[in-house]
């Protein structure tokens, strides 16, 4: 019954001074709304970034050619030092057969060259536009996961005779075309020259790593001979499929040994780079978590000044209700009595700040969401249970916190001080 009657006192106090309570608890509402979207945005970009990545494919490795070094050696006669830059050999169509040697690579199920225009011209129908093209061979759809809505995707007899024909995006489709449908037969244009549409591919969706939708994928043959000229076995990058997730870290291995040897290069001098979906996963999950964490401290610097304002009209709410104070305490009220009485005050504060901050922050959230969905970027915030406890129990601290002062002073009133106050 005691903390009833507390409870309703404190809601009468509250109620009594509606303007005022509601202004102290604004900077808790505010405080707590940012910290919701942040954490629901950097949770959505996140889980974004996951989804892209698990998109490519299962169990890959990407192998791509390094960046030049250069080495510094002291000529002899006691010269200056001379920079010498170290030509680095490009990955080549002999490098990914390497790596499919069951001898030397045990733990690769697959291997998929590819060349790669990120700024190839298509056009078709009148229309033109850019796109991304790729030349690769039959391997690729399947460790891509690549399927197609209509048509099929062309063969490795097709990549052996340097075939003419494409498999399209379906936005590489409609942008040209205005339909994604019966287009097999119909002629493009890449890089100006022409090819025939042999299938259309499912769409996957824009996503944090760029849209997959907005490309043209024909034979590694015909996109080094005729679109992207790159003559000689060079490739731009190689994928490779481990057997399974568990022998992801022994193929990564495997491969290097391969590529040290083939390139005549010792361990730490390597000319190549192999990353794998782990790597990319753990690389942008953490620069999404400093950037939240930093975002999120921001914001919350906006539950510590609403503390202080809880501290600031509890103080306020001492002075005034001083007398009260003294007449409680006269009857027998004893100082954790009243104690208590402003704590809970205090608390009741901050919580229901940190509630209309929730759902604020919600708001914000879904808000961001929508606007990001209609700008065609693949980021959906996700307000999670933990972001929730975090701030409600936060909100909850800061209101313990700010309002021990003013109920410890509170508690610590003589009574006849008390009652004598004017």
């Amino acid at each position: 019954m005691k903390i009833k009657r507390i409870l309703q006192g404190t809601l009468s106090v509250l109620v009594g001074n509606k303007l005022r309570s509601g202004l102290t608890i604004l900077g808790i509402v505010i405080g707590v709304a940012a910290v919701i979207a942040m954490l629901s945005v950097g949770q959505g970009a996140q889980n974004s970034i996951t989804s892209s990545i698990n998109s490519i494919g299962t169990n890959l490795l990407f192998v791509s050619a390094g960046a030049n070094k250069a080495v510094r050696i002291a000529e002899g006669g006691g010269g200056p030092n001379t920079v010498i830059v170290r030509n680095i050999r490009p990955l080549t169509l002999a490098d990914a057969q390497a790596m499919l040697d069951p001898f030397q690579a045990p733990s690769v199920q697959a291997v998929a060259p590819v060349l790669e225009d990120g700024n190839a011209t298509a056009s078709a129908n009148g229309q033109s536009t850019t796109t991304d093209v790729s030349g690769v061979t039959s391997d690729y759809f399947s460790m891509r996961n690549e399927a197609v809505a209509e048509g099929a995707i062309f063969s490795d007899q097709e990549v052996s005779i340097h075939a003419r024909v494409v498999d399209i995006g379906p936005d590489l489709a409609t942008t040209l075309y205005g339909q994604t449908t019966n287009l097999e037969g119909q002629t493009i244009r890449l890089n100006g020259q022409t090819f025939t549409i042999i299938g259309v591919l499912k769409s996957k969706g824009g996503s944090a790593l760029g849209s997959s939708d907005n490309q043209a994928i024909i034979p590694l043959t015909t996109a080094r001979d005729r679109v992207i000229q790159l003559y000689g076995n060079t490739v731009d990058m190689i994928f490779v499929q481990a057997t399974s997730a568990a022998t992801v870290t022994d193929a990564s291995t495997q491969i290097s040994d391969i590529l040290r040897m083939r390139h005549h290069v010792a361990v730490g001098q390597e000319d190549f780079t192999i990353f794998n979906q782990q790597d990319l996963a753990q690389t942008a999950s953490s620069v999404i978590g400093v950037l939240t964490i930093f975002l999120g401290g921001i914001a919350a610097i906006s539950l510590l000044v609403g503390g202080i304002g809880i501290m600031n009209i509890m103080l306020v709410s001492v002075t005034e209700r001083t007398r009260e104070i003294g007449l409680r305490k006269a009857v027998g009220a004893r100082n954790r009595d009243i104690l208590i009485q402003f704590l809970i005050e205090s608390l009741f504060l901050s919580l229901l700040g940190g509630v209309l901050g929730i759902l604020l922050g919600w708001l914000i959230a879904l808000i961001i969401g929508q606007v990001a969905s209609a700008s065609g970027s693949a980021l959906t915030p996700a307000v999670s249970l933990n972001a929730i406890l975090l701030a409600t129990l936060f909100s909850a601290a800061v209101g313990l916190f700010f309002g021990i002062y003013p109920a410890r002073r509170a508690a610590r009133l003589e009574p006849v001080e008390a009652l004598r106050y004017e």
